[in-house]
C-alpha cells in the first residue's frame, strides 16, 4: 500500500472543497471497496477524507411521503429499517442479497452506489484496461478473454465491465434521486438512472458527480406498492456478484415495472418495458436488451433473464 494522508471531515460542504483542492484526494466511508483498490494499487491516493463524522446517518420521513436516506446510513440498518421492509421491500430484499452480514454492517448507502466494477481485468493491474488507464485497451473484448460475468448491454469497444450493486437495481426500480454538495456550497438533485454513466469512449468516467462533489442522501419518492421481489442468480450461493439480477414491481392490474443487474455498466430499466410487462417476460426482456451485444460466454444472459422474470411472474 501507497503512503497517504488523513484527516477527518466534520461538514460536507468543506469535505466537498477539501477534495477538490487536493490533488489524488478521495472519501472514505465504511471502505468496503475503496481499501480493497488501494490494496490492489488500483486506486493509490496521496489524500483521504475521512466522512464517517459527517452525521448523514439518519432515515428520515419526507413530507412527499417518502423517505430521506442519508448517504452515510449502512446496509445493514437501511435493509432493517420497518418502513423500508413494509413500504420498498425490494430494497431490502436487493441489500440483503448483496456481499455477506460483516460488509452490510460498514458498507454505506453512498459507497454502495460509488462501488467500481468487479471485473476480472479491472482489477489485474498486469491487464490493460480503459477504466484504470484510458487508451490501454479492455483486455475483456481480447481473443480468448473470459466474459461471462460481463456486460451484455449499454457497452461499447472501449468497456463491457457491469456495475456491482444489488441496492443500485431496486434504487432505479423505485424511481430515487440522490442528493450532492459540490465544492462551492451548492446542492443538486440528481435521478438514479442519471447518476451512472455509460462507458462510450471514456469508460474512465462513471458518475455524473463533478470533481469533490460528495452525496449526502438518497432520496425515495411515496411508495408505489405493489408486489415486490428482487433475485439474484450468481454462479455461488452467497458472496458473489450477479450474473444477472431481476428487480420487480408489480401491480394488481398487472403493469409493473422491471429493472436488471448484472447486464450492464448501470442498473437496466426502460419505460417501454415496463409498458410490455403484461405481454409476459419474453417481451420485456426482448425490449430491455434489443441491443445486446453477446459474446459467447455470456450470451446466456438473455435466456437466463427471460427465466427469471418468468418463475418471479408465475410466483
Amino acid at each position: 500500500m501507497k503512503a497517504f494522508s488523513y484527516e477527518r471531515a466534520i461538514d460536507p460542504a468543506m469535505a466537498a472543497a477539501r477534495a477538490a483542492s487536493l490533488t489524488d484526494a478521495m472519501f472514505v466511508a465504511g471502505g468496503t471497496n475503496l481499501l480493497d483498490l488501494m490494496k490492489h494499487q488500483i486506486h493509490t491516493p496521496a489524500h483521504l477524507i475521512d466522512v464517517n463524522g459527517l452525521g448523514l446517518d439518519q432515515i428520515e420521513a419526507t413530507p412527499q411521503g417518502g423517505l430521506r436516506i442519508g448517504a452515510l446510513v449502512r446496509n445493514t440498518a437501511l435493509a432493517a429499517d420497518p418502513r423500508i421492509m413494509r413500504d420498498y421491500p425490494v430494497l431490502t430484499r436487493a441489500l440483503v442479497a448483496g456481499a455477506s452480514g460483516q460488509l452490510r454492517n460498514k458498507a454505506t448507502t453512498a459507497g454502495n452506489l460509488l462501488q467500481r466494477t468487479r471485473c476480472t481485468y479491472f482489477y489485474d493491474t498486469a491487464m490493460p484496461c480503459n477504466k484504470r488507464v484510458p487508451g490501454s485497451g479492455c483486455a475483456a473484448l481480447a481473443d480468448g478473454a473470459v466474459s461471462r460475468q460481463l456486460g451484455i448491454v449499454g457497452v461499447s469497444q472501449s468497456c463491457i465491465a457491469t456495475h456491482p450493486s444489488d441496492m443500485a437495481v431496486a434504487m432505479r426500480l423505485l424511481d430515487a434521486t440522490v442528493e450532492t454538495v459540490g465544492p462551492d456550497g451548492t446542492t443538486r438533485t440528481i435521478p438514479i438512472e442519471d447518476l451512472h454513466l455509460l462507458p462510450g469512449d471514456t469508460p474512465q468516467h462513471e458518475t455524473a458527480l463533478h470533481p469533490g462533489e460528495i452525496i449526502t442522501a438518497v432520496t425515495l419518492p411515496a411508495p408505489v406498492g405493489g408486489t415486490q421481489s428482487y433475485q439474484k442468480m450468481r454462479d455461488r450461493a452467497s458472496y458473489a456478484f450477479a450474473l444477472v439480477s431481476v428487480g420487480l414491481i408489480r401491480q394488481a392490474d398487472g403493469s409493473g415495472r422491471v429493472a436488471l443487474g448484472g447486464v450492464a455498466p448501470k442498473p437496466w430499466r426502460s419505460a417501454d418495458a415496463d409498458a410490455r410487462l403484461q405481454d409476459g417476460p419474453d417481451a420485456v426482456i426482448d425490449t430491455l436488451l434489443r441491443d445486446a451485444s453477446t459474446r459467447p460466454d455470456n450470451a446466456f444472459k438473455v435466456t437466463l433473464a427471460k427465466r427469471m422474470l418468468a418463475a418471479m411472474l408465475e410466483e
